[in-house]
């Protein structure tokens, strides 16, 4: 999870709805759940006195740097944007150059860059990935004639675009598979209507940033194109996955019909999108991004600012999730160790740089207990928002490790998670 202004409150990026019935995890209400909200960037800050004052409380911790595993940029000052774009831009592009207007020069340059990484054909930029995927689906349907998209419950579209699919570009949702797991080969295969397309989310955020096998996916594909449906990837992520699958970029794209990719999520860009597939596609796209309102006149800095990250982040990630590995474990031998009698790392051994950590406590005195530790040693375990949407006594967070986490031990880990229990009452509230 990506660091926030204050536990339990993060900017809203992305509406969400509401939280709707409790469970355990994976239940229905919990993180990665229909109606559950998703916990780092997408929840409506509360207005309350209290959350000011957590929020003022965190930005208090920041200015004391204080060591923490994640760490994206989006947290930072204007200032520090600013100053980012014009140090690391003049590497990755000429600043002397003209600046662009309605998607040429630098933005070109970018959807080039794109599509070589991807192996695509070509690639056209989306101010939101929101609006690229609407984009994306309505020109299959168009194609395929077939309006219906097989996707998983907990997909994007289904828990965070308040029924964009349906509302905004006449598509319909089809639901495969469930859980806390990626869709099936056979579950896919028995889905008991027609489909135009597949789409799947890698990583599945919403389920612990969960990746299927490599084999599981070629697989998945296979039947999709069995059934006679286009194959799009909202790779939103796609960017850390390499690792886990041991393959590159391209190899991974070129599974699909069409990928989307975002440049502010892994790659801490200051926003934007990409649609990569064949060029006649991406032309059509271009056609109904301007219909949707996505041509805009100037779009440089973030741009600017995604060219960055594909130069400095992208390379990092693998690292990052090695990383995660490293933190993942010690976060459970330090639970262990302490007899909590419920936590859970989940997955156990993370597909991604990110992942969900679970306690047995109401989410307000797990943040308060973050908070704390983050105040009196200056040290941020957890430096996101806590969920309590899977119930009563159960409070979920995400884990993101970034640059700052390479500097972790596991021993380190360990000691933290101790000094961490002990702000915490003595034994959890649920199970």
């Amino acid at each position: 999870m990506t660091d926030t202004d204050a536990a339990g409150a993060h900017p809203a990026d992305e509406p969400t709805g509401p939280s709707e019935s409790p469970g355990a995890p994976g239940a229905p209400g919990a993180p990665g759940a229909p109606g559950a909200p998703e916990l780092s960037q997408h929840s409506e800050p509360s207005e309350s006195s209290d959350e000011d004052l957590r929020r003022e409380r965190w930005a208090a911790v920041r200015r004391r740097d204080a060591r923490r595993l994640g760490g994206a940029r989006w947290g930072g000052t204007i200032r520090e944007r600013l100053a980012d774009l014009t140090g690391a831009g003049a590497g990755v592009y000429d600043l002397d150059e003209p600046a662009d207007v309605y998607g040429n020069r630098i933005v070109a340059a970018l959807e080039e860059r794109t599509a070589a990484l991807l192996g695509m054909e070509a690639a056209v930029f989306f101010p939101t990935g929101t609006m690229a995927q609407q984009v994306a689906l309505r020109c299959w349907a168009g194609r395929t004639g077939d309006t219906a998209v097989a996707l998983h419950p907990l997909a994007h579209p289904e828990l965070h675009e308040r029924q964009a699919f349906s509302q905004v570009s006449g598509l319909r949702p089809v639901r495969v598979g469930g859980g806390r797991r990626q869709p099936t080969a056979a579950e896919i295969r028995d889905v008991a209507e027609p489909f135009g397309a597949l789409m799947l989310e890698l990583p599945l955020r919403d389920a612990g940033f969960v990746l299927p096998t490599w084999e599981e996916l070629t697989e998945a594909v296979a039947v999709a194109r069995e059934r006679e449906a286009v194959v799009h990837f909202d790779g939103a992520r796609l960017w850390e996955c390499t690792e886990h699958f041991g393959r590159p970029l391209a190899e991974i794209a070129g599974l699909a019909d069409s990928v989307y990719v975002s440049f502010y999520k892994s790659l801490d860009g200051l926003g934007g999108a990409a649609l990569a597939g064949p060029a006649t596609l991406v032309e059509e796209a271009r056609t109904w991004r301007h219909r949707y309102g996505g041509m805009i006149f100037q779009q440089f800095p973030t741009s600017l600012s995604a060219l960055i990250g594909l130069e400095r982040e992208l390379p990092r990630l693998p690292a990052y999730v090695r990383q995660a590995r490293v933190v993942a474990a010690a976060l459970r031998e330090g639970f262990a160790e302490a007899g909590l009698p419920w936590a859970r790392v989940h997955p156990e051994v993370p597909h991604t740089h990110e992942f969900q950590v679970w306690l047995p406590y109401e989410p307000e005195v797990v943040a308060e207990a973050a908070l704390r530790q983050a105040e009196e040693t200056s040290v941020a375990l957890f430096a996101a928002g806590w969920s309590g949407a899977a119930g009563p006594g159960l409070a979920c967070t995400e884990v993101s490790v970034r640059a700052a986490g390479l500097e972790w031990t596991a021993d380190e880990v360990r000691a933290a998670v101790r000094d961490f229990l002990l702000r915490l009452p003595s034994s959890g509230g649920a199970c």
